[in-house]
């Protein structure tokens, strides 16, 4: 049996293993490392504090993740499939190393907004291309 994801060590291990993977998927790893060129020392401890605040209700991250997101989408465009293969290895990612109750309500979460953001930048791309 798996562990449960339970503190912010957890937390960090399941971002560092995520982020791994998106670094080396072959649709997602051209948008962080060539397009966007992601800082990873400054984005990860802000994705630490996002998931640990997603999950734990800490309350430590002050930040405005969907703005970012527009930025990328200006550059290349963000389809369906792009939010796809995210919450994919996401889910991927929380199978490979948790299960139990925070596990799956993680991924609910992210479910809850790769549907919300998909539908933004959808809306954005039909509605107010080139904005």
């Amino acid at each position: 049996m798996k562990p449960d994801i339970e503190n912010k060590e957890d937390i960090k291990l399941l971002v560092d293993t995520f982020y791994d993977a998106v670094r080396n998927d072959e649709l997602l790893g051209f948008i962080f490392n060539d397009l966007m060129h992601v800082n990873w020392d400054n984005h990860l401890p802000k994705m630490y504090s996002f998931w640990e605040n997603i999950l734990f209700q800490t309350g430590n991250y002050q930040g405005r993740p969907f703005p970012p997101h527009l930025d990328i989408n200006d550059k290349q465009t963000l389809t369906n499939e792009h939010f796809r293969r995210w919450i994919n290895l996401f889910n991927a990612t929380v199978d490979e190393l948790f299960e139990g109750k925070n596990a799956t309500e993680i991924k609910l979460r992210a479910k809850t907004i790769k549907e919300t953001w998909n539908s933004k930048i959808n809306y954005i791309n039909v509605y107010q291309p080139n904005n």
